[in-house]
């Protein structure tokens, strides 16, 4: 049996989801001032961006919980709103991030798009039921 067809596929992606955003907020609100130093990210963008971050760790650690279709088509619908944005930000100008701004906001991107992708394949894999 591969990693992809055991049962708690799905659940350990969305628990592994839920902490990247639990960490990824932390990081982004608590050390808003010093990540916008280094980053030239605006600091209210990483402060509200890390903030947003909480909410959407417990809504998917709830879907995690009892992984219900329609819940994980919700999670997998908001990280590719996040990696969309994501980019955004890069190219609808106004901000002038330095190069490890670009590549921070590229590196949590991809991570977030690997994680959506993962939360698909374990949806397919999902009994009729659910």
């Amino acid at each position: 049996m591969s990693l992809l067809d055991h049962p708690r596929f799905l659940r350990t992606v969305l628990i592994v989801d839920a902490a990247t955003c639990v960490a990824t907020g932390a990081l982004m609100s608590l050390g808003a001032g010093a990540l916008a130093g280094i980053t030239r990210l605006p600091e209210a963008l990483l402060l509200y961006a890390g903030l947003s971050l909480f909410p959407i760790a417990a809504f998917i650690g709830f879907v995690a919980l009892r992984p219900i279709a329609a819940g994980v088509r919700a999670v997998v619908f908001g990280n590719v709103g996040w990696v969309i944005g994501s980019l955004l930000v890069l190219v609808a100008g106004g901000l002038a991030p330095n190069a490890l701004g670009v590549v921070f906001v590229v590196v949590q991107a991809a991570v977030v798009a690997v994680l959506a992708e993962l939360e698909v394949i374990g949806l397919r894999r999902m009994p009729a039921a659910a």
